[in-house]
């Protein structure tokens, strides 16, 4: 298996800003290593159902990251971070 490549969108982008650096830093340093080597399976990933179906949840504490995986592309496109109380509501 190839490594992924990761790709933060624009939402995201907007996102990361506002967090605690600390939850940035931990993303970057245990998350993406992770992910770059396997998105599909870990003990904290999960693959969404329903009307989220195609995404994945990566649990990170209190938080959840969600991103979807662009296999033909080699790349995992880390779509938003949600504290887990509203990681599914709408």
């Amino acid at each position: 298996m190839s490594n992924f490549q990761i790709a933060e969108t624009k939402t995201f982008e907007k996102i990361r800003k506002k967090i605690d650096p600390k939850i940035y830093s931990k993303i970057t340093k245990i998350v993406y290593p992770q992910l770059r080597s396997n998105p599909y399976f870990g003990s904290n990933i999960k693959r969404l159902k329903g009307e989220l179906d195609g995404y994945y949840r990566y649990r990170i504490g209190s938080y959840r990251l969600f991103y979807l995986i662009h296999e033909e592309k080699v790349l995992v496109a880390i779509v938003d971070l949600k504290h887990r109380q509203s990681a599914y509501s709408k």
